[in-house]
């Protein structure tokens, strides 16, 4: 009987990890490998499943493709490892069970890291392997992007007519990452010709429960669940599950009164657990009809806390507008930080820009001192958030205590590579880049998580994104721009201008964008200070002219200074008629360089456009 003639009419029982075992077994490397070099090891779990009661096994292929098998060198070696793992499994199973070809999701949270072509070249290579060593069907697992897995369905359906299971992962209950009820997803799996959609990996029995409670059994697929033992945990420097095999064993019923036809096990789960369900489920007769428990949609109220500040985009869009950065302290002492941050409030700028650890150099948290900057002073902080430091748990976390704090405006940025800064072997996270940061923000402006949690609450941040003008060709940067746009960019703060001809080119480039900018403009106070920047500094460029004036006042640094000042007196003229905002950055805590320009940049903008400055706080 084939294998979708006996899911029709009866519950089938799937195996559980493999690398789980693996690994508990003292293996650390490329379990797919194993295939080759330890096929007895792979036969005997394959065979410990079968002996637990399983009817279906998977091959040892999850990460059997290019794009993950290059990590180890093996990228060569796709044929030779999907052909041997198929061998292994249908070596064991004989006629007592099925074989299913396995091929696991690339993309995470970073659904862009990997082009779509990329992804079909390397799922076409690995399912031509299993497909010619003759699988009995195919199991897409482990997909936490639905777009992936969409495509990947789309393709393999056209290549064969086995029977096909098709697996989302979902991080909260019902929802997946990019906020479709999974429901829908599943659905929508169904319309592209998966025979059995269903869920693995990520949570345990209790929460894919909860989140089959909200599907609705197929109209022509079957529903399976692959749920994970239990959470990890971390001991003495290894991952291991305790998830009790009899808690399974409690849990099976449930499942097939979701509508479970194909159950089995994920991260963490052994032959004991798949025994467990075994013994509960084993060619039991499956539900046919099933009551979903839709869950009331939560509205999600506006932000509780008070904006005090019209949107920085707001402003601009309207008249001259001034902010400044000046850099939170390598030591302790803030006095001179918070004298400048007084000056310059004074000076009338709009808001005060904090780093956040700039060129990966320690300083006071921006988040403290841009809380002391609105309490103490009512001037209005930005705070940069650098991807570099935060993981994605610590970013939003991070984000939402900016929330808490009434710290509504935030510069996204990825960030300076550790290795530039204090600590050269620090590592640097970076789980997302400036464009998934953005988004991140953007969505939690919405009342959700990045995982797609109802938060009960939207944040109301504004959100600035970087912009480095100091390249060759601005076509390409134009072309970012507009896609931080579409992730939700409200507009942009540039890297330091230093020529006149650059601000040209930029506004041509960028007078269609609909989000302003503000264009980045930095004193320079040496020839010394002008050659690091130049050479050194990721993203600054600055005019040979320039450095040439510098260079001539090297024995003169007061003068230099004053030289400085000039030239960016004329940049702040020039930009001036073409943009709206001034972005002044402070240069090593000098503080009276910035006000004076600041100062210059109002008097400017006010005989340019005959307009006055006036405090921007809402009442």
């Amino acid at each position: 009987m084939s294998f979708l003639e006996k899911l029709n009419n009866q519950i089938l029982i799937a195996d559980g990890a493999m690398g789980t075992l693996l690994y508990s077994y003292g293996t650390d490397c490329c379990f797919e490998e194993l295939n080759l070099s330890q096929p007895e090891q792979i036969q005997n779990i394959h065979k410990a499943y079968i002996d637990a009661g399983a009817d279906v096994i998977q091959t040892n292929t999850y990460a059997g493709n290019y794009l993950k098998l290059q990590r180890y060198g093996l990228e060569d070696s796709v044929k030779e490892i999907n052909s041997a793992a198929v061998r292994n499994a249908k070596h064991v199973a004989q006629n007592n069970a099925y074989v299913l070809g396995t091929i696991g999701g690339n993309r995470g949270i970073k659904p862009d890291s990997i082009s779509i072509e990329e992804l079909k070249r390397s799922f076409r290579e690995q399912l031509y392997c299993l497909l010619l060593e003759g699988v009995d069907g195919l199991l897409l697992e482990t997909f936490y992007d639905l777009e992936e897995l969409e495509i990947i369905l789309t393709i393999a359906r056209k290549e064969t007519k086995l029977p096909i299971i098709a697996q989302l992962s979902h991080q909260e209950p019902g929802i997946l990452q990019n906020q479709t009820p999974v429901n829908e997803a599943l659905k929508r799996l169904e319309g592209l010709g998966a025979d059995v959609i269903g869920l693995n990996c990520r949570l345990g029995p209790h929460h894919m429960l909860v989140t089959l409670e909200q599907i609705e059994l197929p109209k022509h697929a079957f529903l399976s669940a692959y749920p994970n033992a239990s959470l990890p945990t971390y001991t003495d420097g290894k991952f291991h599950y305790e998830g009790d095999a009899d808690y399974f064993r409690q849990s099976a019923r449930a499942f097939r009164n979701e509508g479970v036809r194909l159950l089995g096990g994920c991260c963490g789960t052994t032959p004991a657990h798949i025994k467990a369900f075994a013994a509960e489920l084993k060619n039991s007769v499956p539900v046919t009809e099933k009551v979903v428990k839709l869950k009331p949609k939560k509205v999600i109220v506006e932000s509780a806390v008070k904006r005090e500040y019209i949107p920085l985009q707001e402003v601009v869009k309207e008249r001259p507008s001034v902010i400044v950065e000046l850099d939170p302290p390598r030591k302790l002492d803030t006095t001179k930080f918070f004298e400048g941050a007084k000056a310059l409030k004074e000076a009338g700028i709009d808001s005060l820009t904090l780093a956040d650890n700039s060129l990966a150099t320690v300083r006071i948290s921006n988040e403290s001192l841009g809380y002391l900057v609105k309490t103490e002073l009512g001037l209005r902080p930005l705070i940069h958030i650098s991807c570099r430091d935060r993981n994605i748990i610590g970013l939003q976390s991070h984000l939402m205590g900016l929330h808490t704090l009434g710290l509504n405006d935030v510069l996204a940025i990825t960030g300076d590579p550790a290795r530039v800064g204090d600590f050269p072997g620090a590592s640097s996270v970076y789980d997302v880049s400036s464009f998934e940061l953005i988004q991140m923000i953007k969505q939690l402006n919405e009342g959700l998580s990045f995982s797609g949690k109802d938060l009960g609450q939207k944040t109301a941040f504004s959100i600035a994104a970087a912009f480095n003008p100091n390249v060759r060709s601005l076509e390409k940067t134009v072309k970012r721009l507009e896609k931080k746009i579409h992730l939700g960019a409200d507009y942009f703060i540039s890297q330091p201008v230093f020529s006149e001809e650059k601000l040209i080119e930029i506004y041509e480039n960028t007078k269609h964008l609909h989000a302003p900018i503000y264009i980045g403009l930095m004193p320079l106070i040496s020839s010394k200070n002008a050659e690091f920047l130049h050479n050194e500094v990721p993203g600054i460029k600055i005019a040979d002219s320039i450095r040439d004036q510098m260079a001539k006042l090297h024995d003169n640094p007061l003068q230099a200074a004053k030289e400085g000042i000039e030239i960016t007196k004329s940049l702040i003229d020039a930009a001036l008629e073409l943009f709206n905002g001034i972005y002044l950055i402070t240069p090593f805590l000098r503080y009276e360089l910035t006000t004076e320009l600041a100062l210059y940049a109002r008097q400017r903008a006010s005989e340019l456009r005959g307009h006055s400055y006036v405090e921007n706080i809402i009442s």
